[in-house]
C-alpha cells in the first residue's frame, strides 16, 4: 500500500496559515511503458520505494486509533513518524470504505468460498486482518507485486511468529509462496497485458478459476498506462477467471486531475518519476464508472470520492470517535484532500449474484 509522494501543499493553493508539504497515500506497483528500458527501471522503483511510505501511514493510524492493525509494525521498516491529521483522517476514510466492500463480500453466503486477489499488494496487512476477524471464512487469498518487494514481505513473514503460524512451508528466502489459503506471486504485472502465442500469460498457481473473485487495485493499476491496465484487467477476467465465473474490481484512485490541486500534485509526483496515467485518462466518477463497463463488468459500475464516502458510509457515532482521536480544524483542507480520491467497484454476477446481493444499494444515493 504505498504513498504516493507528494500531494501538494494545502498552504499554497488555499491561502491557508497552517501545514506542509502533505505526502499521499498511494499504493502501488507497476510498470509506466513507452519508456527507454533505463528510465523504466528508474520509474519502476521509484514506484517501488513508496510501499514503506503507505506502511509508515498505516502505523501513525494504528498509534493514534483510527484503525486497529496489530499487524501494522510489522512490516514498516523505518522509525514510525506521526503524520499530518489531514492525512490520517484519508487513509482512515480509504481503509475503511474498502474494508466495508470487502467485510459484505465474504459475508454474503459466508459457507461459500471465495477468492481475493490484491494487485501491488506490497506490506498490505488485510489478509492477517481478514483472518483474525473471520477465521472460518473460506477464502482463498492472492498479491502480486514485483519480486523485490515480495521478498521483503516474506522475510517479514518468516521473522514473525503471529504471522507465519499458520503458513507451512513459508521460506523467507523465496519470491513467491504458495498454500490453500494465502499466496504471494512475484510477477510483474505488465507479464498479464504482454502474453501472445510465443509467450504465454504466467501461471498463477493457487489461483480458482471457478471461485467468485474481488480484484483490488489500491493505488497501483494508476502508475499504469490505460491500455495496459486494459489488458491486464482483461487478462484476468478472460484468462483467469473465465466467464461465468462471478467477478469484480474495487479501485482506489485519484480523480480531478485539471484543478489547481491535481495539477500541483500531478507536477510534484513527476519530479520523483511517478506518473499516475489513469488519473489522466479517467478524471471524473463518470469517467470511472465507464471505465469499469468497458472492462466488461455489465452486472453494475460505481464510484464515489472520498468526501461522499466520508459523509454517507461512516456513521455519526463513528465520525465523532474519529473527530476526538486528533485536533483537525483544516476542514475545507481535508474536504479538497478526500474530493480528489474516489473509491470505483463494478461486477459481473456470472454463475451467482454474491456481489450484486453483497453491495445491493451501496453507492446508490449519488451517481454524479
Amino acid at each position: 500500500m504505498a504513498a504516493s509522494n507528494e500531494i501538494p501543499d494545502l498552504r499554497t493553493l488555499l491561502g491557508n496559515r497552517r501545514g506542509g508539504g502533505l505526502r499521499g497515500r498511494g499504493r502501488g506497483r507497476g510498470g509506466i511503458g513507452n519508456a527507454s528500458e533505463e528510465n523504466e527501471q528508474t520509474r519502476d522503483s521509484a514506484v517501488k520505494g513508496t510501499d514503506q511510505d503507505a506502511a509508515g501511514s498505516r502505523v501513525s493510524c494504528v498509534e493514534l486509533g483510527y484503525l486497529h492493525d496489530p499487524y501494522a509494525k510489522l512490516f514498516a521498516t523505518q522509525p514510525a513518524t506521526r503524520r499530518l491529521p489531514l492525512l490520517n483522517r484519508g487513509t482512515y476514510v480509504r481503509t475503511s470504505a474498502i474494508d466495508q466492500l470487502v467485510t459484505q463480500f465474504l459475508l454474503t453466503d459466508p459457507s461459500s468460498r471465495k477468492q481475493i486477489v490484491s494487485l501491488g499488494a506490497g506490506t498490505d496487512t488485510r489478509f492477517f486482518r481478514l483472518m483474525d476477524l473471520y477465521p472460518n471464512a473460506r477464502l482463498v487469498y492472492h498479491e502480486i507485486d514485483f519480486p523485490t518487494n515480495t521478498v521483503a514481505k516474506i522475510a517479514s513473514i518468516q521473522k514473525q511468529p503471529s504471522l507465519h503460524k499458520n503458513l507451512p512451508h513459508l521460506s523467507s528466502a523465496s519470491t513467491s509462496y504458495y498454500s490453500e489459503t494465502y499466496n504471494i506471486h512475484a510477477l510483474d504485472l505488465r507479464s498479464l497485458a504482454a502474453s501472445s502465442e510465443d509467450k504465454p500469460p504466467p501461471e498463477l498457481p493457487s489461483l480458482d478459476p471457478t471461485l467468485p473473485t474481488l480484484i483490488l487495485s489500491e493505488m497501483c493499476l494508476v502508475y499504469l498506462q490505460a491500455s495496459t491496465v486494459q489488458a491486464i484487467v482483461s487478462s484476468l477476467l478472460t484468462r483467469y477467471l473465465r466467464p461465468p465465473t462471478p467477478a469484480s474490481l474495487i479501485l482506489y484512485e485519484p480523480i480531478l486531475p485539471q484543478d489547481a490541486f491535481g495539477r500541483t500534485m500531478i507536477s510534484n509526483l513527476k519530479t520523483r518519476n511517478i506518473h499516475l496515467h489513469t488519473l489522466t485518462a479517467y478524471p471524473e466518477l463518470t469517467d470511472q464508472r465507464a471505465r469499469l463497463t468497458g472492462y466488461g463488468f455489465e452486472t453494475a459500475a460505481k464510484a464515489e470520492d472520498t468526501s461522499y464516502i466520508w459523509r454517507h458510509w461512516i456513521s455519526e457515532e463513528e465520525k465523532e470517535r474519529v473527530a476526538g482521536l486528533e485536533f483537525l480544524d483544516e476542514l475545507e483542507e481535508l474536504e479538497l484532500l478526500l474530493r480528489h480520491y474516489c473509491i470505483a467497484w463494478g461486477w459481473r454476477d456470472g454463475e451467482s449474484d454474491v456481489f450484486s446481493k453483497a453491495w445491493a444499494g451501496v453507492g446508490e444515493q449519488s451517481e454524479g
